[in-house]
């Protein structure tokens, strides 16, 4: 761990200048308290650097949660090993592929699962108690659950060290997330112009505790992150249906774990209560089980916390982008993206060119920064991979 400054810790030895100047200029702002935490996969995020935990006294930052409100990961442990599977994975990919809704904007075309229809009810009751109507943000968020989306979400068919078979995936709240994280940024923006206050950048304007304005936004937030959570298990069910079709036999869980990585909470730290955003960070409180993935084409950990003080409970949420997309783009190719994914059933596309596994961190290096925040339980490797153009 490195001390920047008295208000920024750093766990990551792999550091962009433009990202270090990022996380000192949030880690300056007046309400941070103790100290903002890098973690190992820091990268230049919006306003806020991806890969930071951010706590703060009486104001929030939307823009330090970011866009895609309550992203995560959801995994499950099923009882099979690989000598059971079949040895042709390319239908469960494409079945895969047409029950769960695949890229941007894209949606089911209604809603005819039961299993979906009663998340929605609980989404309905609880946007009724906080006040508001998530149709004011989209109008189609109903059928946009149980959705992927695009960039760097994801579904897989890993294997763990013992050859047991896990369903992996990461995604959020979609386009109803990104609409109201977009419109509070706008407010607090807004809010900030109008008050004088000074900022160091535009997308670090916050709310402040007590307002209106603060009100409305932890409200929505949360039933954001509670869509993003219900979302990854409506498409977990829909992934498992799919497994057991291909293998033969019905699916029993040993495992199931559903995190967030993208969110703001209530916690207690060195004695005080703050909100903790978590930009690309998990909570790694002691004994909490967490999912830390790499990129398509690289391992994904199954961890448990170690309550690290310093670190604010927390550790990072993945590899962590070195490239951005659009030099990846111009930098790798399709062939270099195949040769990355031999032995991994995917859609062979050069639609993920700026996916590929060398436009990201080395995922070893980031888990070997992360040793003193989480104890790696099992390391996946995917031999199946979905994802979204």
């Amino acid at each position: 761990m490195e001390k920047i400054n008295d208000k920024l810790l750093n766990w990551a030895t792999v550091l962009e200048p433009t990202t270090r100047d990022q996380a000192v200029q949030t880690s300056r702002m007046p309400f941070i308290y103790p100290h903002l935490a890098l973690m190992p996969d820091a990268h230049l995020g919006m306003g806020a650097t991806v890969g930071s935990v951010i706590p703060t006294l009486g104001a929030v930052i939307p823009a330090a949660v970011g866009v895609d409100i309550g992203c995560g990961m959801i995994a499950v442990r099923t009882q099979f090993t690989a000598s059971q599977l079949p040895p042709d994975r390319a239908p469960v990919r494409r079945a895969i592929e047409a029950a769960v809704p695949l890229s941007a904007g894209v949606q089911n075309k209604d809603i005819t699962r039961e299993h979906t229809a009663v998340r929605i009810t609980d989404l309905e009751q609880l946007a009724q108690k906080s006040g508001f109507d998530p149709a004011s943000h989209l109008r189609r968020w109903r059928l946009q659950l149980g959705t992927l989306g695009s960039g760097n979400h994801f579904i897989e068919i890993s294997l763990d060290e013992q050859d047991r078979v896990w369903l992996f995936l990461h995604s959020g709240s979609r386009g109803v997330g990104n609409k109201i994280a977009q419109h509070h940024i706008k407010v607090a923006q807004k809010l900030c112009t109008k008050w004088w206050i000074p900022l160091p950048h535009r997308d670090l304007a916050y709310l402040v505790e007590g307002t209106d304005e603060f009100r409305s936004y932890i409200d929505q937030l949360r039933w954001a992150q509670h869509f993003a959570l219900l979302n990854r298990e409506e498409m977990m069910d829909r992934v498992v249906t799919c497994f057991a079709d291909w293998v033969g036999a019905a699916v029993q869980e040993a495992d199931r774990i559903n995190c967030h990585h993208n969110y703001t909470e209530v916690e207690r730290h060195f004695g005080k209560r703050v909100w903790v955003s978590r930009k690309g960070a998990i909570n790694a409180e002691s004994g909490r089980p967490g999912l830390i993935p790499g990129s398509m084409g690289t391992a994904s950990y199954v961890v448990v916390g170690k309550g690290d003080p310093l670190s604010l409970n927390s550790s990072p949420h993945g590899a962590g982008r070195s490239f951005s997309r659009s030099r990846a783009r111009k930098t790798f190719t399709h062939e270099q993206l195949r040769e990355a994914m031999v032995g991994i059933e995917y859609r062979d596309t050069d639609a993920f060119i700026d996916e590929i596994p060398q436009a990201y961190k080395d995922i070893d290096q980031v888990m070997a920064d992360a040793a003193d925040l989480v104890q790696v339980q099992h390391t996946l490797r995917q031999i199946v991979n979905v994802k979204g153009d």
